[in-house]
Order: C-alpha cells, then structure tokens, then sequence
C-alpha cells in the first residue's frame, strides 16, 4: 500500500510503499478516508518535533485521520463503520496512565503518538488499531471526520479550563481564542454555541479568508498589531476564558491581563526557548488578588473525542467548507503540505466514502 511518510534528515514528506497491515487479536483493520495536516505535521517534516519508530529511519506521518472499517476481526465495528483512531498508544509494557484510561495525562516518554513520536500515522491507504482507540462517527461526517481530533483538544482544553474553577460557582460569558489558524477557528465556533461572546485574535490584515470565517460564525476579530492581548479588556472586555493556541510564548502571561476576575486561560501552544523581561511581582498580585489561573492542556482522550463528534455535527456545513481549504488526492499530496496566506485547513485524501 501507499503511504506518506518523512525519512530522518529529510525535509519533505515522499510517497513509500508499506505493506498492508494485518490487524492482530482486537484490532480492526480501517481504510483510510481523510488524513488532515497540521502544525504538528510541519514541525516533524522539519524535524523540531516526533521521532520514528525505534529501529527505522522514516516515520509515517498523519494523526487526524477518518476512516471506514473493512475487517473488524471480532472487534465489536461492522465492516462499513466510520471511525477516528485516538493519537496516544502505549510504550513496550503500558503504564498507570493507560491502565487507567488516561493517556492524554501521561508525561513525555510514557506514550508514543502515531505520526508524531514513536509510532506510524495514519496516512496511509489502510492502518490497524485496537477497537478501545477507535471513535464512531455518524456517516454525515464523512468529510469532515478528520477533524474530530483537533475538536477534541479544543474538548480537552475547555474541560481542564472548568475544572480549574469547579470550587466555585463560574458562569464564564466571553471567550478570547488567540490564533486565526486552523485550530482556532475551530474552538471559535464551537465555543460561539455556548458562550455568549466570543473573540478571535490574529495578525492578518484585511481582507483575509480567516477574518471571514471568524465574522461568518458571529464571533469579533481582533487584530493584535493594533489591539494587543493585554490591551483586550480596554479595547473590548476583560474576558472569563483566554485559549491560547499560537505557541507564542509571550502570550502565556500577557493572557492573565485580558483576564476578567476568577478567569482562566488554557494554554496549548508549544514555544522554544524565549527569555523575557517580566514584572513578576505584578503578574504574581493578578493570579492572587484576582483569583486568576493558568492551566495547561495537550493531546485528548476517548471522552474527548467523543464530544468533538458531537460538537462537530452541530457546526453548520458552510464553515466546515469554509475552514477546510484544500482536499488533495494522493497523486497530489504535495499541495496539502503548502502553507500560505489562503490556507487554512487541508488533508489528503485517500479513498471517497461509499455510505452503506
């Protein structure tokens, strides 16, 4: 079969061929429909980010993935079923975490992530994984299945926010999601069905296709070269949520000034190495004084995919066409991996979906 995949001291992702998987003792054997690409996949095409399998030199990439079920193999699926594989997969021997239901939880070293760390994604014709990693997802979101991951985070993300606030009673009215990229785009919408404001932040300039979409849902952009984040409450409000998904490190602690009292900001971005030159002591008084928090939040768990599903079957089929800017062929994989001011969100496409 034909997969994508990126070689150790390469910088692009070939066409390989692999053989096709045979599901062992409570794995199903899937067809791959859809593999978005990410960040995520960039920064391991670059090489700042994952790690092959032990023992190889390539890693298959891909961990957004919708796909049919073709051999169930005494899984509980039907041959037909539409499903989207979870990302974490347990190291040589498991651990606590998995034993526990909570692989999302587990520290760096503790889990391999298909297409990312230690294991190979899912763009590829055909994969294996046990039925427990396996979500259903409705045949209405065929097209748009790949996006159940990313949904989860957004799921993940927003759950560890409210738990953060459960000693008290929190009514959170605003949401400020920093980033215009694909991911927050997505949280956007989702979160403009439960909160009764909702505010988006970016660098781009008029006129852009991701302003469009932030507009279309009925959420406010807000342009950070002329309204920087902790200059939000004066420009807007003081908001009850800041999620943060840009990986700009600055953004972490700016996000406690855009911070309404009892405000939480979940953080998602992954920075390198900055240093700053940071009033501690302030920053330290607004945590305190005002009952703010910062939590942090990465990868998802069965729970949170299953609510993205949800999630995502309530969003309205225009912005899903709208987000999603590009679905390429596998003759033509390259064009999913080109990041420019008209993308927003891609995948490849492997096979179309036949609904039984």
């Amino acid at each position: 079969m034909k997969a994508i995949a990126v070689y150790e001291g390469g910088d692009e992702p070939v066409v390989v061929e692999k053989p096709r998987p045979e599901p062992a003792a409570g794995e199903a054997l899937v067809r791959t429909l859809r593999v978005g690409v990410d960040g995520t996949d960039h920064e391991v095409i670059a090489g700042t980010h994952g790690e092959p399998p032990a023992g190889e030199d390539h890693l298959v990439l891909g961990h957004e993935a919708v796909g049919v079920v073709v051999d169930p193999n005494g899984t509980r699926f039907a041959a037909g079923d539409l499903v989207a594989p979870t990302v974490r997969r347990p190291p040589d021997g498991g651990n606590a975490y998995f034993a526990r239901g909570e692989p999302d939880m587990a520290p760096s070293g503790a889990y391999h992530e298909r297409g990312i760390v230690g294991a190979h994604g899912f763009m590829a014709e055909y994969f294996t994984s046990p039925e427990a990693y396996l979500v259903d997802v409705p045949s209405t979101l065929a097209e748009w299945g790949f996006l159940v991951e990313p949904a989860s985070i957004t799921e993940k993300a927003v759950e560890q926010a409210f738990a953060s606030r459960s000693a008290f009673e929190w009514t959170p009215e605003s949401v400020l999601v920093l980033g215009n990229g694909s991911l927050g785009l997505l949280t956007a919408a989702i979160l403009e069905k439960t909160f009764d404001r909702v505010y988006c932040l970016g660098r781009r300039e008029r006129p852009d296709p991701t302003i469009d979409v932030i507009e279309s849902i009925g959420a406010t952009y807000v342009n950070s070269t002329e309204t920087p984040v902790p200059t939000v409450p004066a420009a807007h409000e003081a908001v009850d949520l800041v999620f943060e998904a840009t990986g700009y490190a600055p953004h972490a602690l700016e996000s406690v000034d855009a911070l309404a009292p009892n405000g939480v900001a979940a953080l998602l971005g992954v920075p390198g190495d900055m240093s700053l030159e940071v009033d501690v002591g302030r920053l330290h008084r607004e945590l305190v004084l005002h009952n703010k928090a910062l939590v942090g939040s990465v990868n998802s768990g069965y729970g949170h995919f299953e609510a993205a599903v949800d999630a995502l079957g309530s969003l309205p089929t225009s912005f899903l066409s709208d987000l999603v800017t590009g679905v390429y062929p596998l003759e033509s994989f390259e064009a999913a991996f080109v990041d420019d001011d008209t993308t927003i969100k891609t995948a490849v496409e492997f096979a179309a979906y036949e609904e039984r």
